[in-house]
């Protein structure tokens, strides 16, 4: 490092001179150390200037590091109003969207709280429209299946009930409603039963009950006497077979005569209601067209599905045909034969009813 010159005047270092010249006069022997004190002090003068110098360059660069810290800070400073005042900015403008979204929000509600409600009137008529549709469905097949039943026993047919059965069965499923599952199970067990049940057929026990009262003309009465041309060639057939007799006498064909006429008067047989023998001919007329008109009424019956009341009279006819008909003749038998017949068909003309579904059908229209 190189020394730099002082900064000490003429008239100091002259005067620093005659002090040393007079030092030496006074005190030769202190010379040297004086000598040294002033190279001391040049020294501790140059450190100090060093240190000045170097004091002085360190707060220079403080200075331009303090200059730009400054800078620094100011360009910061104004960055920061810069940003605050944006801050402020994107504050106040996220205040007032604060506010508008809150006012948005208030009627977003509000149409929220709207829509809730139209939408539970909405589920309300949806709910009472199915439940309208489901009563109607309901009361439309009750009124379909009705009407079939009554069909049935018009015709003696269970087809209609089983087409009503069947339709119903097929809008039920369509519908697919829970709550109609029970009338679903009703119908197809009815349905099952009504395929199982045998019945008679309608129109073969007609034909057998027109037979029947066609054939009561021909029935012989139990107590019918034969007629005199009959019984005339009864008596003459066993002349037919013999030899030709020969020729009678007046009185032998007056007495031939009695006797046939005796036998139309008297005749001996085994009659087991006494009924019959009672009737007169005019009277076994209104036992035939009784027994029509029975036959007739048991038909009539028959064909209204009033069950009972023929029965009732076909059991009244064949009273009337065991009493006072002969019951040894092939027609009566025939004839018994065929009421029989007709009887057995009417036992199994009860047509199977529907209960169980119109059961169903009531707990589904009454909404339990």
């Amino acid at each position: 490092m190189s020394s730099e010159p002082t900064n000490d005047s003429p008239a100091a270092v002259e005067g620093r001179v005659a002090v040393l010249d007079s030092a030496a006069s006074l005190a030769p022997d202190a010379l040297p150390v004086q000598a040294g004190g002033v190279t001391i002090s040049r020294g501790l003068a140059l450190f100090l200037g060093v240190l000045l110098l170097l004091a002085l360059v360190s707060s220079g660069w403080l200075w331009q590091k303090l200059g730009g810290i400054q800078e620094r800070l100011a360009r910061q400073s104004a960055e920061a109003t810069a940003q605050a005042m944006e801050a402020r900015i994107i504050a106040r403008q996220s205040q007032e969207l604060a506010q508008e979204t809150a006012a948005r929000v208030s009627v977003f509600d509000t149409r929220l709280s709207e829509v809730a409600l139209q939408r539970s009137q909405l589920e309300e008529l949806i709910q009472s429209l199915s439940r309208s549709r489901d009563e109607n469905l309901v009361v439309d097949i009750e009124s379909a299946i009705r009407l079939a039943q009554q069909q049935a026993q018009l015709t003696g047919s269970v087809d209609p009930l089983l087409a009503a059965l069947k339709s119903a069965e097929q809008r039920i499923t369509r519908a697919a409603q829970p709550r109609l599952t029970p009338l679903l199970r009703a119908v197809g067990r009815d349905i099952a039963r009504i395929k199982a049940t045998a019945v008679s057929d309608m129109p073969a026990l007609l034909v057998r009950m027109d037979d029947l009262v066609r054939l009561v003309d021909d029935l012989p009465l139990a107590n019918a006497v034969a007629s005199t041309a009959t019984m005339g060639a009864q008596a003459a057939a066993p002349s037919v077979v013999e030899a030709e007799p020969k020729p009678l006498t007046w009185w032998e064909q007056g007495l031939q005569i009695a006797r046939r006429e005796a036998r139309t008067l008297l005749r001996v047989s085994r009659i087991e209601q006494p009924e019959a023998a009672l009737l007169s001919p005019e009277q076994s007329f209104f036992v035939r067209e009784n027994l029509k008109l029975k036959l007739l009424n048991a038909r009539l019956g028959l064909l209204a599905r009033q069950l009972e009341s023929s029965r009732a009279d076909l059991a009244s006819a064949v009273s009337s045909l065991q009493k006072y008909f002969d019951p040894g003749s092939r027609k009566t038998q025939v004839a018994a034969g065929l009421f029989q017949q007709v009887q057995l068909q009417m036992k199994t003309l009860e047509l199977p009813r529907v209960d169980e579904t119109l059961a169903a059908l009531a707990t589904a229209a009454a909404g339990r």
